[in-house]
This record gives structure tokens, C-alpha cells and sequence, in this order.
């Protein structure tokens, strides 16, 4: 068995680009549990992370917007943000062309994805990896999920995704750590940028916690959107995790930080 760790972190640009906003009790709290979540990726000494996020608009449009993209190259470029605006610094991200394609060129055995070779990291990126991985020194094979432009994927063909991640992962030498991010309730955008549905967050999280597949996967894009925001598309990216684990969660932190506009989510799920 080759994946080695799996996890799932928030990654509102809120938390690099203006953390002075928020309680710093919590902010203290949120960096810690960043701090756990590196070093129990360090520990397992992964070749390569393999991470889940969501298209932001920022390398694919409504002309030509994968469900699932797998980027394909040896380095990679971000923030696409500006830095001084972001609070990270525009660096150089490695990759891993050659384990990208075999890895794409397996998935496409169970699942259909799409890859490329230009990528910019967007804050969906850019603030895990800069807790994550901040000296840039493991490999990163970037994924997004479309959580942005109707029509999504379904939630239980996420699961699916994952599971197909696991799949592939499994017979490959390489040691890779999966991680996920992506925000629970949020209205990013709109005048309702800030508000979070706490009591919604934490119902899907105890789903998660508990690899509830059917839980998880019964909820409808109206009902997310009209109950938490269309930022709460991006549970998608969580329940990849879940399908491609299967075992048990542990939240490390989940606190609404208003000033982040998002509940801030730290957390791991044992491989199974």
C-alpha cells in the first residue's frame, strides 16, 4: 500500500492575506493544527502529495471546465494571486511529470479526468502548501474538482473519484500523502461573504468523520447552495478524501472565522 496519509485543510486566503483581522486565539489554534498536519505528513516521508482542490476560474472557464484535471508537470508556478495581496510569496512548486502520467493514464482505466501541463496555483493551493510544505521540497501533483460551474459532478461520483485515487495509489511504488481542500459553508463574493451555517458545517463533518458515505453524498446542490453557499460546493473535495481513505476521521480544529469569511478545518482520516 503506497498512500501513506490523508487529510483535508480549509483554504480561505484570509488566513495568509489578512490574519491580523481575526481572533488570534483562533488564528493561534488554526496554525497549530496546520503545524500537526505538517509534521504528520513529514513523518511519513510521502515521494509526493497528491492534492484536491477547487477551480476558482483561475486556469479553466466556462469554455472548457473539467470535472476532474490532473496536472502534469515539473514545476509549477503560484500564487496567480499577487503576492503582496495573498501574504505568500510567488514561488516555484515542484512536480512529477512522469509519476502525473502514470497516474492519469491509470485513473483513465476507472474514471474519466482530464490533465495538464500549465498550471497556476491559486489560493486553493497556495495556503495549504504554505503551512503544509513551506521549504517546497516534496513533489506536488495538483487536482481540481469543478466546484465552481454548474453542472458539478455528483457528490456520491466524488466518492467515486477517490476510491479510483486509491486504486491507482495502491499499485504504485511511490509513497503519496493525499490531501484535500476546501471550504464547508461559505458565500465567497457576495454580500453574504462572511456568514457561515456553523450547525450545517459540523452535521457534514460528523458525516465525514464518520466515512458515512450515504450521509455524505445525499445532500442536493439546491439545497447546499440555498442552506450554505455556493462556496459549499467545494465538500466535494472532502468526500474524495473520504472515498479514496476509508477509515475514520479526526478533526483537528473547525472554528468559524467570520474575518476568513469560512470555518477554518484541519483535519486527518486514517487510511484504511
Amino acid at each position: 500500500m503506497t498512500m501513506v496519509y490523508a487529510g483535508i485543510c480549509c483554504h480561505a486566503p484570509g488566513i495568509t492575506s489578512r490574519p491580523e483581522k481575526a481572533n488570534q486565539e483562533d488564528l493561534s489554534l488554526l496554525l497549530n493544527q496546520f503545524d500537526r498536519l505538517r509534521n504528520e505528513i513529514e513523518a511519513v516521508r510521502p515521494d509526493a502529495i497528491f492534492l484536491v482542490s477547487a477551480e476558482h476560474y483561475a486556469n479553466f472557464f466556462n469554455d472548457n471546465m473539467p470535472t476532474y484535471a490532473v496536472g502534469m508537470a515539473n514545476h509549477y508556478e503560484g500564487p496567480i494571486e499577487d503576492p503582496e495581496w495573498l501574504g505568500i510569496a510567488r514561488v516555484q512548486v515542484p512536480g512529477n511529470s512522469s509519476l502525473s502520467k502514470r497516474i492519469v493514464a491509470s485513473l483513465l482505466n476507472d474514471i474519466d479526468v482530464s490533465y495538464s501541463e500549465e498550471w497556476k496555483f491559486d489560493h486553493g493551493m497556495m495556503v495549504p502548501l504554505h503551512h503544509l510544505t513551506p521549504n517546497y521540497d516534496i513533489p506536488i501533483i495538483p487536482s481540481n474538482i469543478n466546484c465552481q460551474s454548474p453542472p458539478f459532478t455528483s457528490l456520491a461520483r466524488s466518492y467515486e473519484f477517490g476510491a479510483a485515487l486509491r486504486k491507482v495509489f495502491d499499485n504504485m511504488p511511490e509513497r503519496i500523502a493525499l490531501i484535500g481542500t476546501g471550504g464547508t459553508s461559505h458565500w465567497p463574493c457576495t454580500p453574504d461573504s462572511g456568514k457561515i451555517n456553523e450547525a450545517w458545517d459540523r452535521e457534514f463533518l460528523s458525516y465525514w468523520q464518520d466515512n458515512n458515505h450515504s450521509a455524505m453524498t445525499n445532500y442536493k446542490d439546491e439545497d447546499v447552495l440555498n442552506i450554505a453557499g455556493q462556496g459549499a460546493f467545494e465538500i466535494r473535495t472532502s468526500i474524495a478524501i473520504a472515498g479514496a481513505a476509508g477509515g475514520k476521521g479526526d478533526i483537528y480544529f473547525y472554528q468559524p472565522i467570520p474575518e476568513f469569511a469560512c470555518g477554518c478545518l484541519v483535519a486527518s482520516m486514517e487510511v484504511k
